[in-house]
């Protein structure tokens, strides 16, 4: 697909002109302690952590809408509240890698980077977090090994994606291609025009109001222009992968039935046994209540809590909400700290425990 790789670097470029301007990530300083074909693990470390908590970002576009700025950012929230975080960051496939897919992308490379963190920590399983597809894939590794894992945390996780779930899967669902080549990669701005088109009131129309109301509010008006400049920074994704997420996952919807297969067996909700926390935004039409209620409510552990979050002004985009929204640290993530605080043992999280902590010295590029 040569015209949409051309409109990737076209995006990316658009994107570069908004960062001249002021609106760039402001990421915290970290270091890579392990890495693989397609990922990388970013340790942002913290002294006396309380817990270790594993980040999965979301395979579309980059990772640094966790660390959006110094005042929005999910990564240095959580280690101001003495947690050692890590984010396993997915690397632009070469051309040779179009054929991985669920298998490499929700197994084997999370499987990696909970390892080696468990390694550094004397064998004590982390928590992993997710947001949007990146909480879909920790789920699935959740059903995979959930004893390898201390805690699930799911930030507007599509999990179930049967007709009628949203407007998004729907649409989605009608237009996307019954075939891809799964030997290629697929660009990006692929799944930007098809996600637009399956709800352009969620990616068009709901952004141009919300930029409307925010109009006399210039830290919101800073926080959307950093928010536009991530959405244009488009990356390609293999070909096996974007099939998969397509039909297995929207159209088919395994992942909620139970038939979803990677690594030669099928999991589904049953298979989730561990302790979970999720969040999903009302407002939200990509991860609506829809798409998570039925499969928390069809797992078979008892600790398991969902918060029902109304959304906020000031974001862009709703889907984003929980990782960029003013309301949502002050009113939702002090319970995530909280929630994370006892089923890891910790006694502390609240605000008036907590000293404000450093980044390391220095960040690759």
């Amino acid at each position: 697909m040569p015209i949409l790789g051309f409109m990737d670097s076209l995006r990316r470029a658009q994107g570069d002109v908004l960062e001249t301007l002021g609106f760039g990530p402001n990421e915290c300083d970290y270091r890579v302690t392990a890495s693989g074909r397609y990922w990388r693990l970013r340790d942002y470390g913290v002294d006396d952590a309380r817990l270790s908590l594993l980040i999965v970002a979301a395979p579309i576009k980059r990772p640094y809408i966790w660390d959006l700025t110094p005042s929005r950012s999910a990564v240095r929230y959580c280690r101001r509240h003495r947690l050692h975080v890590y984010l396993l960051e997915w690397l632009a496939p070469s051309d040779e890698d179009g054929p991985a897919g669920l298998d490499e992308y929700a197994d084997l490379a999370i499987a990696e980077a909970v390892s080696s963190i468990a390694d550094e920590n004397g064998g004590t399983p982390p928590f992993l977090m997710g947001h949007s597809l990146g909480g879909t894939f920790a789920a699935i590794f959740a059903a995979l090994e959930p004893q390898s894992i201390s805690g699930l945390v799911l930030l507007g996780s599509p999990l179930c994606f049967q007709p009628g779930t949203g407007g998004f899967r729907d649409g989605i669902v009608s237009l996307a291609p019954v075939t891809l080549p799964e030997t290629a990669v697929i660009a990006g701005t692929l799944l930007s025009q098809l996600s637009a088109l399956a709800s352009p009131h969620t990616f068009l129309w709901s952004r141009v109001v919300d930029a409307a109301l925010s109009i006399a509010d210039p830290f919101a008006m800073d926080i959307q222009g950093r928010i536009e400049r991530w959405t244009l920074d488009e990356s390609p994704l293999p070909g096996r992968l974007v099939h998969q997420i397509l039909q297995w996952l929207y159209r088919e919807n395994r992942l909620c039935r139970g038939t979803l297969p990677v690594r030669h067996r099928t999991v589904g909700p049953s298979d989730v046994r561990v302790p979970t926390l999720a969040v999903v935004n009302t407002s939200d039409e990509v991860a609506p209540v829809k798409s998570m209620k039925p499969f928390i409510e069809a797992m078979p552990v008892r600790d398991v809590r969902l918060i029902e979050y109304p959304g906020e002004t000031g974001v862009g985009l709703q889907h984003l909400a929980i990782l960029a929204g003013r309301n949502a640290y002050a009113r939702v993530w002090p319970d995530i700290i909280s929630w994370l605080n006892v089923r890891g043992g910790s006694t502390g999280g609240n605000r008036a425990s907590v000293r404000p902590v450093g980044c390391l010295a220095r960040r690759p590029h």
